[in-house]
């Protein structure tokens, strides 16, 4: 029933929170110009709880919903989005009380930031780059949270012929178009927020493709996809590149191979993905 979650819920603290059925906001992230993220906050109206501060659109979940269902209804109610154009990566819970109230914190991403129209709730909303946030006077609870909801720098390495081949599309008939089919249907789906097997997340903006035998003349032409044809074999050229990435805090190197042969030659430091994970993306 519509409405059914709005009320206070009291916890065995004897704390208050907001949302009988629990509550659930959303991160929405887009692209900036260059390519950096940026994530949709609302400046909280000064009536509401901790009025002043920014945090993530949201509210309430009803009985019936989804704390997915719910972050995307309350963050279009709240802004004014396209919700057409919100694609959901996945979810996370942020806040809550042991058997009881739960925050569960949406992550999605936009191709572009949304337009936005604010309601009764928001004295402003704004698209601010990622590296601003933690700068700004943020609700408690997304200030608690953001330090696990943040990106960090991605590359990713992609063994093209071991995730083209875990597929049986034909790909053996024309091995080179079936290479360019892949890799733009992947830049398609770029820039994007990934969860990585840490829990943490990093921002994707580029694939690096490694290409070894005919696939080498694959037509790849988008900057989000540049190209590394190996001499010989594309394990060596793998292994190669993660080898001379320098391994920084803020950054992380992605290897998306099934190749347990070349996972063991990579450094610990690199984190390897599965195809999979790569070609649900499309």
């Amino acid at each position: 029933m519509r409405g059914d979650g709005d009320g206070w819920a009291v916890g065995p603290d004897g704390d208050r929170r907001w949302g009988k059925h629990g509550a659930a906001g959303l991160l929405l992230r887009a692209p900036l110009p260059d390519g950096q993220p940026a994530v949709l906050l609302q400046h909280r109206a000064a009536w509401s709880h901790q009025g002043g501060t920014w945090a993530l659109p949201g509210g309430a979940r009803d009985s019936h919903e989804s704390t997915v269902d719910a972050a995307v209804r309350e963050a279009q109610e709240e802004t004014g989005i396209d919700v057409d154009a919100v694609a959901v990566r996945t979810e996370r819970v942020t806040a809550g009380v042991t058997g009881g109230w739960t925050y569960t914190t949406v992550v999605a991403d936009a191709g572009i930031p949304l337009a936005t129209t604010p309601n009764g709730e928001s004295t402003e909303l704004r698209w601010v780059p990622e590296v601003e946030v933690e700068a700004m006077a943020l609700h408690a609870g997304f200030a608690a949270s953001w330090p696990t909801l943040r990106t960090r720098v991605v590359r990713v390495l992609l063994d093209t012929a071991n995730v083209l081949g875990s597929r049986p599309t034909g790909w053996w008939r024309d091995r080179s178009g079936a290479t360019g089919a892949l890799l733009g249907g992947l830049a398609a789906v770029l820039p994007r927020t990934l969860e990585l097997p840490d829990g943490g997340f990093g921002w994707v903006t580029r694939i690096e493709a490694v290409l070894e035998g005919q696939a080498r003349h694959a037509i790849v032409d988008d900057a989000r996809i540049p190209v590394h044809a190996a001499a010989g074999s594309g394990d060596d050229e793998l292994a190669r590149l993660a080898g001379t990435i320098a391994t920084l805090e803020s950054e992380v190197t992605v290897v998306v191979t099934a190749d347990r042969g070349l996972r063991q030659r990579l450094p610990h430091a690199v984190v390897t993905l599965s195809p999979s994970t790569v070609l649900g993306w499309l």
